[in-house]
């Protein structure tokens, strides 16, 4: 069978390996692994959702309500903006892939950092467009800001703040500084799907939204309750931007496109801030850990506005290695070998399953 030419070079995004899996390949009891390896928040999420749900679940026969009426005016009530300038997804990823569709085309490019959320390039490439990253792996506004002046096809621009999978942030006087040099007509992603976990750590690195969508015409910005919020396998995601782009997405956006129990799960999750204040509170003092322990160990991290920590190697030590050592043992985390680096990505766990990542790394 034939398919699309696009096909060709398009490679599958490689989810972090769920627990089930380590259980079959390695024949280790389920209670003794511990995920570290996909950024979701380890102590899950608010109770006031869980309760929720118990009851939502009764309706699992019903089609949610497609206007998403509830949740968008949380959201607008958060951001200070209107429900028009809002549009949810099933994750921020299927936004991502609504901007792409209603911008990138086979005569236009996308422009993104070397080391970033790898469905940039995915959807992206589905697009047919030409995929231009900068040379360094971290974000960097100067190489940002030649390529794009030396490509007049850029049609959208995508920055990861805080930058996944590296967790490095940039100061959000500087993206003003950068968007401000960028024309109108260009899509701006900017991606906060751990701006919540940024903010608490440096003001400098807090994003408002309400002003940045209203200096900015051209910028769509991207949230997400996967994270901070423990809502991963619930998909829920949106976006926020002028009432011009969203109009746009929304044609590209199927009917009912979360499900009734992810849509009650965003609107709940909204109502419990000091449970999220909590998290990301533990989340800081346990990487400060991580951070003591690379130093006592010989190695380096990437200073992280998020919920996990990258480590650094020099050439004696593989990631690869390490990344497969801890599997053996029920740890699970990234190796971020196939993006030219020699680093390994960490969620900060519990306190619990940080003691255990400590104890089993040092017995390697």
């Amino acid at each position: 069978m034939k398919f699309n030419s696009v096909l060709d070079n398009l490679k599958i995004y490689e989810a972090g390996k769920p627990i089930e899996l380590v259980v079959r390949e390695f024949g280790i009891d389920e209670k003794d692994i511990i995920k570290l390896a996909s950024n979701e928040n380890p102590r899950g999420c608010s109770p006031k959702v869980i309760e929720a749900l118990k009851d939502e679940a009764k309706k699992a026969n019903l089609y949610p309500d497609d206007s998403m009426y509830e949740l968008k005016e949380g959201l607008a009530n958060r951001f200070e903006v209107k429900s028009e300038n809002i549009i949810v997804g099933a994750g921020s990823d299927q936004v991502i892939n609504f901007a792409l569709q209603s911008k990138a085309n086979e005569n236009s490019s996308i422009l993104m950092a070397k080391t970033t959320f790898a469905m940039y390039e995915i959807y992206g490439r589905q697009t047919g467009a030409k995929i231009l990253k900068t040379p360094s792996h971290t974000h960097n506004l100067d190489e940002f800001l030649e390529m794009y002046k030396t490509n007049p096809d850029i049609s959208v621009i995508f920055l990861c703040l805080p930058n996944n999978p590296l967790g490095e942030c940039l100061d959000t006087k500087d993206v003003y500084d950068f968007i401000e040099q960028i024309d109108k007509d260009t899509l701006v992603v900017v991606d906060g799907a751990y701006q919540e976990y940024a903010k608490v750590k440096d003001a400098n690195k807090e994003i408002d939204v309400k002003d940045m969508i209203t200096k900015f015409s051209n910028v769509l910005y991207l949230g997400t309750f996967s994270k901070a919020y423990g809502l991963g396998g619930m998909r829920c995601g949106y976006g926020v931007a002028s009432e011009e782009i969203i109009k746009a997405l929304h044609k590209l956006r199927s009917p009912f496109n979360i499900t009734t129990l992810s849509l009650r799960a965003g609107i709940e999750a909204l109502k419990d801030e000091e449970f999220v204040q909590k998290c990301i509170e533990e989340n800081f003092s346990e990487m400060v850990r991580y951070e003591e322990f690379a130093l006592e160990n010989g190695f380096d991290f990437i200073p992280s506005y998020t919920n996990f920590i990258t480590l650094k190697y020099d050439n004696e030590k593989k990631s690869s290695n390490i990344a497969q050592n801890l599997l053996k043992k029920g740890i699970i985390v990234r190796d971020l070998g196939a993006y030219g680096m020699n680093t390994i990505r960490v969620t900060i766990g519990t306190p619990d399953q940080n003691s255990r990542f400590f104890k089993i790394y040092r017995s390697l």
